[in-house]
C-alpha cells in the first residue's frame, strides 16, 4: 500500500493534447515524425529540419531516426548499490470507471477522473508505446470510438520532503514528493508514445474509452522495490475534467467528449 500524504491537495485539470512541446519538462513525447500521406521515402534533404535527422535505411525504403528517446540508466546512485538490467515488459491496461459530475438542471452531466496516486522511477525513464491502437478517432465500418490514454505528470520537489501515513498509520517521510499545485494532464493517441523522465511523477497508465489498450513499457530494474518504484498517493482533491458524458447514458455514442475535439 502506497504512503498517503498528510495534505490534501485540490487541483481541477482540463487535458490538453500531447505534444513534444508541452510535454518537455516531464520526459519525451514521440510522435511521428511524418505525415501519414508520405508513402515514399523522400530524400532526408528535402524533409524539414527535424532532431535527430534522419538517414535513408532498409535498402532505401526507410527513412531512420535516431535516438527518438534516451534510455537513461542511473542506478550507479542507487543506495544499495545493486546492477540494473534492461527490461521490456507488457501492460495490458483495461478502461478506467469515470466518475459522473452533474453540472445543472439545463447542462450535460460531466465525467471526471480522480487522480488517487503518483509514481516514480528515481533511477531510470520508462516508455509506454501502445500496440494496436490507431490514431484515428474512429475506425471500422461502424465507425468504432478507439480508446486514447490519459498521461498524468507533475513536477518534483527537489531537496524537499513530505509526510505521509503507512499502512499501519505510522508518519513515514517522502523524499522529493510530487508538487501537487503543479499537476498537469495529457491526452495521447495511437501513433504517440511516452517517455516519463527520470524521477518524473506520474499517475499509473489511464485508458480512456470501451476497449483495453496493450503498452510495451521499456525501463531499467534491480529487483529493489523502493529503488525501481516509489509512490505517493492523497484522497480526494486531484480531479481530471474530461467534459459532458455522452447522449442516451452510452458512452460510446459522446462525440462531445472533450478527447473527441483534441
Amino acid at each position: 500500500m502506497a504512503p498517503i500524504l498528510t495534505t490534501t491537495p485540490s487541483r481541477t485539470l482540463t487535458p490538453e493534447p500531447l505534444t513534444p512541446e508541452t510535454f518537455a519538462p516531464f520526459g519525451t513525447a514521440i510522435c511521428p515524425p511524418l505525415p501519414r500521406d508520405i508513402s515514399i521515402p523522400p530524400q532526408p534533404s528535402h524533409l524539414p529540419a527535424y532532431n535527430p535527422a534522419p538517414i535513408l535505411a532498409n535498402q532505401g525504403s526507410a527513412l531512420k531516426y535516431s535516438p527518438i528517446s534516451p534510455l537513461l540508466d542511473r542506478y550507479n546512485a542507487c543506495p544499495s548499490g545493486k546492477a540494473s538490467a534492461a527490461r521490456m515488459t507488457m501492460f495490458c491496461c483495461f478502461p478506467r470507471k469515470l466518475r459522473s459530475v452533474t453540472t445543472g438542471p439545463q447542462q450535460a452531466d460531466k465525467e471526471v477522473f480522480d487522480v488517487r496516486i503518483l509514481e516514480r522511477h528515481p533511477f531510470t525513464n520508462q516508455t509506454f508505446i501502445p500496440v494496436d491502437l490507431s490514431s484515428h478517432a474512429q475506425v471500422g465500418g461502424s465507425g468504432e470510438e478507439e480508446p486514447v490514454f490519459l498521461v498524468v505528470v507533475a513536477p518534483t520537489l527537489k531537496g524537499e520532503t513530505a509526510t505521509a501515513k503507512n499502512e499501519k498509520g505510522e508518519t513515514v517521510t517522502i523524499r522529493d514528493p510530487p508538487d501537487l499545485k503543479n499537476v498537469k494532464a495529457f491526452i495521447a493517441r495511437g501513433g504517440q508514445s511516452v517517455n516519463y523522465g527520470v524521477g518524473t511523477w506520474h499517475a499509473p497508465m489511464v485508458v480512456l474509452g470501451q476497449r483495453r489498450v496493450d503498452f510495451m513499457v521499456v525501463q531499467f530494474v534491480n529487483g529493489v522495490a523502493d529503488e525501481d518504484c516509489q509512490e505517493a498517493a492523497f484522497g480526494e482533491g486531484v480531479v481530471v475534467d474530461l467534459g459532458a458524458k455522452g447522449q442516451h447514458g452510452r458512452a460510446e455514442r459522446a462525440p462531445n467528449r472533450l478527447w473527441s475535439k483534441l
